[in-house]
């Protein structure tokens, strides 16, 4: 017992490399209780080989956690799982694992959600109507539309502006409300989560050489730069718009605690070339903590074994680290 609730971790497509990565993760963590997990599942996707504990609250995983995963009871997939293989028949338990996971966030039983990947594409074919996590979590928590992502490693913070559309929707996204806001969650995070009492963030520009004056496109000095003032009037220290091609450099990094982009690839290429295993998807602007390994299903390697376990540890640890900074002893 820490004083802390375990975090909770969501079941995540059970035909996927989730089941495996949960038990790898519960191996590598087990003599670590401050690091404790209880997966809200059912334990039957689990690998055959995995010691698992049925419990009926969250607060019974200490006592199970160092010789067993603790499975929260109540999750059923009613057709069996074949790895590999995604079945829309599984995504009610996906998505009741999801709903259950928040709900005892929410209620303090657990410091935070973790969840396990999932497979847009069977869930909708199994009636799920939200384009990914991140939108169904906000939904869950009644904070639709503030929900922002960001993409942790150990070098590199990454905040997107604008996420899952194409470059010329996102180009048609810009705004400048739309960066102070996500500049302005993501400040409060930094302080809140992650215990930075003065977050330093850089934002990058859109076009190359941050538009050289005018130069090379008009969207710095039309959109950014006005965003940019208003977050100074806020008190928040931000520089920018950086050079895209500059700023990811380890010398320029270590100015500030996180980049502001202005569009999915902007952020993600640095973070994913730099530490692809070690990065973390944390959804901000959420009245919970949320992470998230930085990678799919994997259908293709699923059940083989070889899936690498390092972003759901990595995972597991920040959302236990944001635990600690936002409940200190």
């Amino acid at each position: 017992m820490t004083g802390r609730p375990p975090i909770g971790l969501t079941m995540g497509d059970p035909a996927g490399i989730g089941p495996e990565l949960t038990y790898a993760a519960w191996h590598a963590l087990r003599q670590t209780p401050a690091e404790a997990f209880v997966l809200f599942g059912d334990p039957a996707s689990l690998p055959k080989d995995a010691p698992h504990k049925v419990i009926a609250t969250p607060d019974q995983a200490w006592a199970v956690w160092p010789d067993a995963i603790p499975v929260m009871q109540g999750i059923r997939l009613t057709d069996p799982v074949q790895p590999g293989v995604g079945n829309p028949a599984h995504a009610p338990a996906i998505i009741d694992s999801i709903a259950r996971a928040v709900a005892a966030a929410q209620a303090g039983a657990t410091g935070g959600v973790v969840t396990n990947p999932i497979n847009k594409y069977v869930l909708r074919q199994g009636g799920f109507i939200y384009p990914g996590h991140t939108e169904f979590l906000a939904d869950l928590c009644g904070v639709p539309g503030h929900e922002v992502m960001m993409l942790a490693g150990p070098s590199l913070r990454v905040v997107p502006v604008t996420i899952h559309v194409s470059l010329r929707t996102a180009l048609d996204q810009l705004r400048v409300d739309e960066i102070v806001r996500v500049a302005r969650t993501t400040h409060h995070a930094l302080r809140r989560d992650f215990g930075l009492p003065s977050p330093r963030l850089a934002v990058a520009g859109l076009n190359p050489h941050a538009g050289e004056g005018g130069l090379m496109g008009t969207e710095e000095e039309a959109i950014i730069l006005p965003a940019l003032s208003r977050l100074r009037q806020d008190g928040i220290d931000v520089t920018g718009p950086w050079p895209p091609d500059t700023m990811f450099t380890p010398t320029a990094r270590a100015d500030y605690d996180a980049a502001i982009c202005m569009y999915h690839d902007q952020a993600l290429i640095p973070l994913k070339t730099l530490d692809m295993d070690n990065g973390v998807n944390v959804t901000l602007g959420l009245p919970i903590i949320r992470t998230s390994p930085d990678h799919g299903t994997a259908f293709d390697i699923a059940g083989r074994g070889i899936a690498r376990p390092d972003s759901l540890i990595a995972a597991l640890r920040l959302a236990t680290s944001m635990t600690a900074h936002r409940s200190p002893p």
